[in-house]
């Protein structure tokens, strides 16, 4: 098979042809059909995250279909199209795993970091980690659903029943998660980069109250913030305009250092709460609701030869919506 492979961090992404791999038993193999480009795979290619798994197939918003599977197998069947998320394995008896919290387990496994992900032909993932991706999306349009969708969504129930909510960075999770706050009734203030009035445009477009630059105050102070851009100076910004009782979440993986701020911007019984990736559970909810509430998403398709510049193109802040490599 044809894989896009990173040996080392800050190198760029070969082109490798490898062994189709081989399920084991609770594995399916998938024949990928679209893998979403998402900001993490910026950030281990970067070396920000630790220990990554060299050399490396990156890649955690899989969508394939099951050419075969191992013995124990029952989930999915042959032919059946299947979704792959971040998490790929957890442990199943640190404390974190038996009380529901396997998001922060002590041995968990990621996909496209620790295990091989989907910049590839074909794949394999442990099937209890996998999710049948529903009927109304295309392959290209689910693909992003598995972590912006899934890492926003989790970071939409952080917020809590916020009426007045801030989102600071327009990319792929922001372009979702503001589809579901608005069916939800919820007034959303999207904060771009200074200038990027067409990602403004496209937050109003998306059911955003207001949009404007992130060093401006929004209309009416927010009763939660949800930062998605990897910039640790947004959080003094966000808490500044957060009402009393307040929240800021802090969704990415990888954030700037936060800089010093006065306390007085967080007193008030304000929070500065953080995202660890996703459980399961998140995953059967949100991919249940996204059909429902009709949520889409807006993607840009590149062969998979072309993985390198749809990372510099997410770099650059060039994708309105979600990058997708297509094999």
């Amino acid at each position: 098979m044809k894989a896009m492979v990173l040996d080392s961090a800050n190198s760029p992404l070969r082109m490798a042809e490898l062994p189709i791999p081989v399920p084991k038993e609770n594995e399916v193999l998938l024949k990928v059909h679209a893998c979403g480009v998402c900001r993490t795979d910026l950030h281990v290619l970067d070396g920000e995250l630790a220990n990554p798994k060299y050399p490396l197939i990156l890649g955690h918003e899989i969508v394939g279909s099951v050419v075969d599977k191992g013995q124990k197998v029952e989930q999915f069947t042959i032919g059946q199209r299947v979704g792959v998320p971040w998490l790929g394995h957890t442990c199943g008896q640190c404390r974190y795993c038996r009380t529901n919290h396997e998001n922060l387990c002590d041995n968990a496994l990621f996909t496209g970091y620790t295990l091989n992900g989907g910049y590839a032909e074909y794949t394999v993932a442990d099937q209890r980690y996998c999710f049948p991706i529903p009927e109304s999306y295309s392959d290209a349009e689910a693909a992003p659903l598995l972590c912006a969708g899934l890492i926003g969504y989790r970071a939409l129930i952080a917020a809590g029943d916020a009426q007045r909510l801030g989102i600071y960075g327009f990319g792929a999770a922001a372009h979702i998660i503001v589809q579901a706050a608005h069916y939800q009734g919820r007034k959303v203030f999207a904060f771009t980069k200074p200038g990027d009035t067409a990602g403004q445009q496209f937050a109003i477009a998306l059911g955003a109250t207001w949009a404007g630059d992130s060093s401006i105050p929004p209309p009416e102070e927010m009763d939660a913030a949800i930062i998605f851009a990897p910039v640790g100076a947004l959080v003094p910004l966000a808490l500044r305009h957060t009402a009393k009782g307040g929240i800021v979440v802090c969704a990415g993986i990888h954030m700037s250092d936060i800089p010093q701020f006065p306390y007085s911007i967080l007193w008030g019984e304000r929070t500065v709460h953080s995202i660890a990736n996703l459980t399961r559970q998140n995953g059967k909810e949100f991919l249940a609701l996204a059909p429902k509430i009709g949520i889409h998403t807006k993607v840009e398709t590149f062969p998979l030869t072309s993985a390198n510049e749809a990372l510099e193109r997410l770099r650059q802040g060039k994708i309105h919506g979600a990058a997708v490599l297509v094999p």
